[in-house]
């Protein structure tokens, strides 16, 4: 069963993210943009649910956040039921943590998955993910990795995701508070 998420990223600057969306959209299959808002719950796992143009879900991803790979488990529902996603975590005790607004564009790069993302208040990301199984993740990440050089970028390492991460956490209303 390939529930695996295996992913490789990169913190790119908005010069590069024009670059690359120009690039993308001419060698890539583009299946369009889209506008996302995610909630992040406290708890001792990678809880959230997500609103985007056409559906909202609930995703839970198992492992540290920004790891390579983890699995994930996903359920989509109408995306007008996305305030009813937030009550029922909230009344089950939860607590937001973190609100991302978020343009995603995506592409397929034959079976990979890339997006080119642009996070209020946080950074302009090239990600390039794939689903595996359990036994193949770490043939996929050095697959996903070897894609991402042919490109000319540079893999941002987990740590500095960790610490941009902590940061956007505790300033993120602040962040946001403009719309650029």
């Amino acid at each position: 069963m390939n529930n695996i998420e295996c992913e490789v990223r990169a913190m790119i600057d908005d010069d590069k993210f024009t670059e690359l969306l120009a690039q993308f959209k001419e060698t890539f299959t583009y299946l369009g943009a889209e506008e996302q808002t995610t909630y992040y719950f406290d708890g001792e796992v990678d809880l959230r649910i997500q609103q985007s143009d056409q559906y909202a879900k609930v995703c839970l991803k198992k492992a540290n956040l920004h790891d390579e790979h983890r699995e994930e488990i996903e359920v989509k529902v109408p995306k007008e039921d996305f305030e009813k996603l937030e009550q029922l975590f909230l009344a089950l005790g939860y607590t937001v943590s973190i609100k991302w607004f978020r343009t995603r564009h995506v592409f397929t790069w034959g079976d990979i998955a890339v997006t080119l993302d642009y996070t209020r208040g946080y950074s302009y990301i090239i990600e390039l993910e794939k689903l595996s199984n359990e036994d193949e993740r770490e043939v996929t990440i050095a697959l996903l990795k070897d894609k991402l050089a042919s490109l000319g970028i540079e893999q941002t390492p987990k740590e500095q995701f960790d610490e941009k991460y902590r940061y956007y956490k505790a300033n993120w209303k602040e962040l946001t508070a403009t719309k650029k």
